[in-house]
């Protein structure tokens, strides 16, 4: 039945009061929405909030911190670890509300910050999140920018720890996919003593190890090749092994070509002209991996103590560390020389096989050192985090304050693959290594010698705030009590991006690095803040909530964001709610300050000058100009503007029959001088015409120099909108145990972008790289006595694929429906045993000709390529 609450701080918090009061139980326990997954309604409030216990993480199978976040339809996507390959993005993993960002979702622990991902500043890395130490997840599905910060643009993630915890408990879990790779193991101890309501204090620490192997690009038969002619799918490279050459004269070729190149990493390509017959192509989609090599290990401790009536100090400290090892394919050597008294020249006295065309003239090679192994960074995250919170209370007033220093360390280690650039020309010169074939004993130590080891980047992000907070009654109204709440904070954050040059210089292909060029760099930002809320429970049916942000940035100038929030509640089963805000989200010190760098593009494309329409010109090499990645330069904007929002939000939440609980919200999400990427390295290279001035050539205008690939710029308007359903029921209980349903699903009616601030705004629902139309997830679970069984999915709808193709192959990319079941028995005396099946169907991720991400055939940002996996848990309680 429902129930008005009336205790002022349940109001408030349930509005989106001050963060760190929203972590402690104490106050969680006056606001009823945290009871259960999906809400009853008497804890329903003016702001839609989904909350996901810790018991429900094990029964419906959850391993991890993204498996959790998948579960809410209102997150878009999470970005896993499988995205960082081939990239700089650190390994992190992020959360997207709304499809929106990461940068526009707010991440907190136990309602305050943790340090962003210094990779690129814009998130929180989700590996950092104590997953075992969690009682719960609350996600606030509407901005919250009058507490929380002014960047909560479209919505808040508060990850919960336990309050206490008294005694010993010990996890172990293992997963076990059917197919190659992927195997995960977990292992975690939880002791503590004390009991805060008894005793007046506790303390309680967890220690958490969880690793997952890797998954090879070839242990699953759709990425085990870019080689897809039924899909228009070639991702294939002129730089190979054996090598490719362009002699002096013109002449393009191969002297492994008769004998089919060194298939089936290396393949016959008859090429886009007659001078380049006899070439080879490397099929360097085999030679990636799909899913990283990863290792998390967290440990999270935490002191409380009571003192007074009324007071309660707690101390808490996380330490985090992840690893993720990132391969793709060996480096690609361009424009080596070779001479035609070398003895690996084609035809000479190493006995490679000759070549008729060539006449004795010099050759430029492309080669791919296959046998120096993938290029393989190691990045190594390491998170720390210490809060300090009071609270009390004092002439009238309820108190809180606190104190917080987080920060983040991520290094980028080269450790295996990368050759030193220095070393490979002379060893060719001196017959030492042999591009042409492999190499033998004297090759494969001079080979081995030139391997770059070591540290290539350092990175660095941390923050420091103190926040105070007052609460108190007023007066009385129909309702209830005029509530009150005041509060303030004052935050630092600093980022460095320091680049091991020593090391990154000697890097071959320094530009597939990331990091040649790159300048180190060392900024900061302060910020102060001041918010006041107002609950007026106007009525016993009606509470109006006011709430008003204003914030002072260092870098970025003044804001004020008010919000105001409704609820209406005419009956106990029917309520009506709603809510109304304006957001500022200043540029991330990334954004504006990230170095500028050298680098490749991702896919590969035709030069547009040099090799149009696939045949090079005269004198051109078209190993390098032709169907080949192509040197770029990216970096941050120092000229980037505050990004400002508004957003409402309105629905309804009923009880139709007993047991049943839904509800209905409709929300809306309007960012103007939207930063992101204004184009997509596939749109440069489609209208050169148009973006001539990115291209950048040598002085005799036969060769590529770079593409300025640089695109952050504040593009305009984004706006999201759409419709959230929820909705729980309980069955009557049969005799063979008793049964429940749950479900939430999204329906994004509005995605609208603009690409260039002078462009006109676009539709951007079920296209690659926009928002998918419709997601949801339901499970339904049966309970009789000491044993529960989940069965649970998740669904995708599909979208028109990236189709970077010819006409003739656009296509689009089908619905994603993954089902897991899981079983739990309890009968054990402080025992939990939980077995289960996920990808139950062992479906494949739906097939996708996306060209952004090194993998072939799925998009990773949507689909994983695990399968079908078995996995099991069991959990002691001494």
């Amino acid at each position: 039945m429902l129930q008005k609450n009336r205790i002022h701080l349940a109001i408030l918090l349930a509005f989106g009061s001050a963060a760190p009061a929203l972590a402690q139980d104490q106050a969680v326990q006056r606001v009823t929405v945290t009871g259960s997954s999906i809400k009853r309604i008497d804890g329903e409030s003016a702001l839609p909030v989904t909350v996901i216990k810790a018991e429900e993480f094990v029964s419906k199978g959850m391993t991890t911190v993204e498996e959790v976040l998948n579960s809410v339809s209102a997150n878009q996507q999470v970005t896993v670890s499988s995205t960082s390959i081939g990239f700089d993005g650190g390994g992190k993993s992020s959360a997207n509300l709304r499809g929106l960002g990461d940068d526009r979702t707010l991440v907190l622990l136990n309602g305050r910050r943790l340090a962003n991902h210094p990779f690129d500043g814009s998130s929180v890395d989700l590996y950092a999140i104590p997953f075992a130490a969690l009682d719960r997840v609350e996600v606030l599905r509407d901005g919250a920018s009058h507490i929380y910060g002014t960047d909560a643009v479209a919505g808040v993630i508060n990850f919960i720890t336990k309050r206490s915890f008294n005694g010993v408990s010990a996890t172990a879990e293992a997963i076990a996919p059917q197919q190659t790779g992927g195997n995960e193991k977990r292992a975690n101890v939880t002791a503590g003593f004390g009991n805060l309501d008894k005793d007046g204090y506790n303390v309680f620490g967890i220690i958490d190890h969880h690793d997952q192997s890797r998954v090879r690009s070839i242990d699953r038969p759709y990425s085990s090749t870019g080689i897809q002619p039924a899909y228009g799918i070639n991702k294939t490279s002129g730089t190979t092994f054996p090598a490719n050459f362009f002699s002096a004269k013109g002449i393009t070729g191969n002297p492994r070509f008769a004998s089919g190149c060194f298939a089936p990493d290396t393949v016959p390509q008859a090429g886009n002209g007659v001078k380049d017959m006899g070439t080879c192509r490397q099929d360097y989609a085999r030679l990636v991996d799909d899913i990283p090599d990863t290792k998390q290990t967290t440990a999270y401790a935490k002191g409380a103590l009571r003192f007074g009536e009324y007071g309660l100090a707690t101390l808490d400290y996380l330490h985090s560390e992840s690893e993720n090892i990132s391969r793709i394919a060996p480096p690609p050597l361009t424009g080596l020389k070779m001479r035609a008294d070398n003895k690996w020249y084609p035809g000479g006295a190493g006995g490679n096989p000759a070549v008729s065309a060539l006449t004795g003239e010099d050759l430029t090679v492309n080669w791919r050192p296959l046998e120096a192994g993938q290029r393989t960074s190691t990045n190594l995250a390491l998170s720390d985090r210490f809060v300090l919170n009071v609270e009390g209370s004092a002439f009238g007033w309820d108190l809180t304050g606190g104190a917080s220093y987080a920060k983040t360390k991520v290094t980028q280690d080269f450790t295996g693959g990368y050759v030193k650039d220095a070393l490979i020309q002379p060893g060719i010169d001196s017959g030492t290594l042999n591009p042409f074939g492999l190499q033998d004993a004297k090759g494969a130590a001079y080979l081995r010698d030139a391997l770059l080891i070591g540290n290539a980047l350092t990175a660095r992000a941390r923050n420091a705030g103190i926040d105070a907070r007052a609460t108190r009654e007023l007066m009385a109204l129909p309702g209830g009590p005029l509530a009150l709440a005041i509060g303030a904070e004052h935050r630092t954050e600093h980022s460095s991006y320091t680049v091991n040059h020593p090391i990154v210089d000697q890097a071959s292909i320094y530009r597939a690095t990331g990091l040649f060029g790159v300048k180190d760099k060392d900024t900061s930002r302060s910020l102060s803040a001041f918010y006041a809320e107002l609950s007026a429970p106007l009525h016993k049916t009606l509470e109006l909530q006011l709430a008003a942000r204003s914030d002072r940035y260092s870098d970025a100038g003044n804001t004020f964001n008010p919000k105001v929030g409704i609820r209406f509640q005419p009956m106990k089963s029917l309520m009506f709610r709603g809510s109304a805000s304006t957001g500022f989200r200043a540029p991330s010190l990334y954004e504006l300050h990230s170095p500028a760098y050298d680098t490749n593009t991702v896919g590969a494309y035709d030069d547009p000058l040099l090799c149009p329409n696939g045949v090079a010109k005269a004198g051109v090499n078209p190993l390098t100009a032709c169907h080949s990645v192509q040197p770029g330069k990216s970096g941050g904007n120092p000229d980037l503007q505050p990004e400002k929002s508004r957003s409402y939000s309105y629905g309804v939440v009923f009880e139709p029959v007993k047991d049943l609980t839904a509800s209905i919200d409709y929300w809306r999400i309007k960012v103007t001088d939207g930063i992101g990427s204004s184009l997509t390295e596939a749109e440069l290279f489609a209208d050169f015409d148009k973006y001539r001035d990115r291209f950048h050539y040598n002085a005799g205008g036969t060769a590529l120099d770079y593409v300025n690939l640089s695109s952050l710029a504040n593009l305009g308007i984004r706006q999201s909108s759409g419709i959230d359903v929820t909705m729980q029921y309980r069955f009557p209980a049969t005799q063979i145990g008793s049964f429940d349903t749950w479900f939430n699903g999204t329906y994004v009616t509005g995605n609208v972008w603009q690409t260039t601030p002078d462009s006109e705004p676009f539709e951007s629902i079920g296209v690659y790289n926009g928002a998918t139309r419709w997601k949801h997830n339901f499970s339904v679970r049966w309970l009789d006595g000491a044993w529960s069984a989940t069965l649970s999915q998740r669904y995708t709808s599909g979208y028109t694929d990236q189709n970077a193709v010819a006409a003739q192959y656009v296509r689009d990319v089908k619905p994603n429906s993954v089902w897991a079941l899981s079983a739990a028995y309890t009968g054990f005396r402080n025992m939990t045993i939980t077995a289960g099946v996920k990808n139950l169907l062992n479906t494949d991720p739906p097939f996708s000709n996306q060209n952004a991400n090194p993998q072939t055939g799925y998009d990773p940002r949507l689909s994983d390529p695990i399968g079908r996996a078995y996995y099991a848990r069991v959990t002691y309680k001494f």
